[in-house]
């Protein structure tokens, strides 16, 4: 079993440049690709930042520029490095880690994380 505990929501004022940690504890072989989501009331659920074991990443137009996320494989830790933030990005935060045991995949989801951002 594997946990996520993501860290370092809240609320913040436009323009502020919080960062967002999660950090996956439990039994891990390795973990392939991370990413973080966001779900703001009444709407879907949307990527916002993946990066794959290798390091690349990718980002929507809405966030491109803004946000940065990385990773520490020693700590099994993916951060979100959010900058310039408006209003409209107010929402539920959530990590997401994809991790590889020998002969299987799995999925798992952090608990989420509140941001909200103040005009």
């Amino acid at each position: 079993q594997v946990q996520l505990v993501e860290s370092g929501g809240g609320l913040v004022q436009a323009g502020g440049s919080p960062r967002l940690s999660c950090a996956a504890s439990g039994s891990i072989f390795s973990i392939s690709a991370m990413a973080w989501y966001r779900q703001a009331p009444g709407k879907q659920r949307e990527l916002v930042a993946g990066i794959t074991s290798g390091g690349s990443t990718n980002y929507p137009d809405f966030v491109k520029g803004r946000f940065t996320i990385s990773r520490d494989n020693a700590k099994n830790t993916v951060y979100l490095q959010m900058n310039s933030l408006k209003p409209e990005d107010t929402a539920v935060y959530s990590c997401y880690m994809s991790v590889r045991y020998s002969d299987y995949v799995d999925g798992y989801w952090g608990q989420g994380t509140q941001v909200t951002v103040s005009s």
